[in-house]
């Protein structure tokens, strides 16, 4: 029914010998090799906050978390920085976004100064910000914030622009190289673009630079003209694919992961490492390529623009921030996969919860590149290091029917564990507590109507025939009344069998009945390990109806 493993794990924080078993080992182990030894190693992840930031971007963020949990695993010092770009332009108006018209009047304004339309926050930007970074800490994940919008009003990008301004041709060359004869840059390009001092939309047109640090400026929209110092300019942006690789110079990046759209052949990865490499004389990050993350039902790319979309929140409310992590550490980046609210929460429990046996040496793995492996796995799932003693674990789909027979009441539902024999200690009630808050909220808001039932109060009876009640006043009197005795499922699915023996009914009309009995239904969990979870009394009482 539960397994209750507390001594002699694997699962203790010790590390797999230095072998690259994982692919954040991997990943680890490239950086040292082509970056050499270094004082501190920088790994970068970073997003526009332009709306709801989902699962897709997550995806980044943990995995660079995953890579620079590994560094340090190798004794390395890391720095780990999340970029928000809220100085980038507010172009578009998501569909989930409350108080549409209002956000409306922002359109063209950096996000910075976009207001909030619930508000919270003291911008829009900030809220997206806010919402994430008080929920990444559930899953072990602290990086260090930098805010591009004070990075360029406080002009700390003001080299770095003065350089891609006076390497101005040789930019657009470089952009040019990956893009057809169609699609090249025609007429005067410059590599900035400017938000006005008075509208603040971004609608402007560079006039000229006198090659040291004035840049002059109009704006189409409001008609304002401008000279401005680049050293004290508040309103001067690079464009996105030389901002990126002028901030890898100037933050010193060591590793860096894109998405498959900015890693595809010419992308934004490709140009902005040859920006990188020529202009800003850096080498580009050691990257990998995520791919997409769906949604059970739901098909497509996620998009924070669109509005449609699963975030790290919605994520916490069914899986706990062990299996959260486990999602991702245990897939490769580079593989498409789905994340389920459907029945497939249940198998995501099953299998998280044999690579815990596993690392705690309590299951065997198919091999011992495997047990490696798949304790490594276990390891980094961890929001810091793993517990000093195995977690008490019932599985997902018998917690759940466990929650309903106490009608959704957790602590009831531990005390019956506890009734049943369970050996919880109290270090491990946390875990259970709230694998159980996950259970709960999984079955009220995603679990299909087949999977929920309710226990039938005392003295309600349910419409059987007579062959039908005979059959569980048998069950009742052969089976339930002594259901203590049976120490497992098989010999009490004997009993059960046996009694509709008795009355001359098959198998499939008693277990109609007693469910109906029971819960009001034609079906239900399985019927011998669902009767030996409720109390012995309690079913006593609701069957004594017939």
């Amino acid at each position: 029914m539960a397994e209750n493993h507390a001594e002699d794990g694997a699962g203790n924080g010790q590390k797999t010998d230095g072998k690259a078993v994982h692919w954040a080992d991997e990943y680890a182990a490239k950086i040292v090799r082509e970056k050499g030894e270094k004082e501190q190693y920088v790994c970068a992840s970073g997003i526009t906050p332009s709306g709801t930031v989902h699962i897709g971007n997550f995806r980044e963020i943990i995995s660079t978390e995953l890579v620079a949990r590994s560094l340090r695993d190798m004794g390395k010092n890391v720095r780990f920085i999340y970029s928000w770009d809220d100085y980038d332009v507010f172009r578009k108006v998501p569909a989930n976004m409350p108080n549409q018209e209002k956000l409306q009047a922002y359109l063209r304004f950096p996000i910075t100064m976009v207001s909030d339309p619930w508000g919270r926050d003291e911008s829009y930007a900030r809220h997206h910000e806010v919402d994430v970074e008080t929920v990444l800490p559930r899953v072990g994940i602290r990086p260090e914030y930098l805010y591009q919008a004070e990075k360029y009003r406080a002009s700390a990008y003001a080299e770095g622009i003065r350089k891609a301004l006076e390497h101005r041709a040789e930019l657009k060359n470089i952009l040019d190289r990956f893009r057809d004869g169609d699609h090249k840059i025609r007429g005067a390009w410059w590599p900035v673009s400017v938000f006005c001092d008075t509208c603040n939309r971004d609608e402007t047109e560079v006039l000229g630079w006198d090659g040291e640090w004035t840049l002059s400026w109009q704006c189409a929209a409001c008609g304002r003209r401008a000279a401005v110092d680049l050293r004290s300019a508040r309103g001067v942006k690079l464009l996105w694919r030389i901002d990126w690789p002028m901030r890898w110079e100037y933050e010193k990046v060591d590793f860096e992961p894109a998405g498959k759209d900015h890693h595809s052949q010419g992308g934004s990865f490709d140009t902005a490492r040859l920006v990188c490499r020529e202009v800003y004389n850096w080498e580009a990050p050691v990257s990998f390529r995520y791919d997409f993350i769906g949604v059970k039902g739901r098909g497509g790319k996620m998009s924070s623009s669109q509005g449609d979309v699963i975030t790290l929140a919605d994520l916490l409310e069914v899986y706990t921030p062990e299996v959260v992590r486990y999602l991702f550490a245990g897939t490769r980046p580079n593989t498409e996969f789905t994340i389920s609210f459907d029945l497939d929460v249940i198998k995501t429990y099953e299998d998280y919860d044999r690579l815990e046996r596993i690392a705690w040496k309590k299951e065997a793995a198919k091999s011992e590149d495997a047990c490696l492996r798949d304790r490594r796995i276990y390891e980094l799932s961890q929001v810091e290091q793993p517990p000093a003693i195995m977690p008490y674990q019932v599985p997902f789909r018998h917690l759940c029917n466990l929650l309903q027979i106490s009608g959704n009441d957790i602590e009831r539902t531990i005390s019956a564990l506890r009734d049943n024999g369970a050996d919880i200690r109290p270090e491990q009630v946390p875990g259970l507590a709230a694998r159980s808050v996950c259970a709960l909220n999984w079955l009220l808001n995603y679990a299909p109507d087949e999977f929920r039932f309710a226990l039938r109060p005392a003295g309600e009876r349910a419409d059987l025939s007579p062959e039908e009640a005979a059959a569980v006043r048998r069950l009742r009197d052969t089976v339930v009344a002594r259901i203590g005795d049976f120490e497992t499922d098989k010999p009490c699915a004997e009993a059960i069998y046996k009694a509709a023996e008795d009355v001359g009914i098959d198998g499939k009309t008693l277990f109609r009945a007693v469910y109906q009995a029971l819960i009001g239904k034609d079906q239900g969990p399985r019927l011998a390990n669902f009767l030996r979870s409720i109390n012995r009394d309690r079913l006593l009482s609701i069957l004594s109806a017939y």
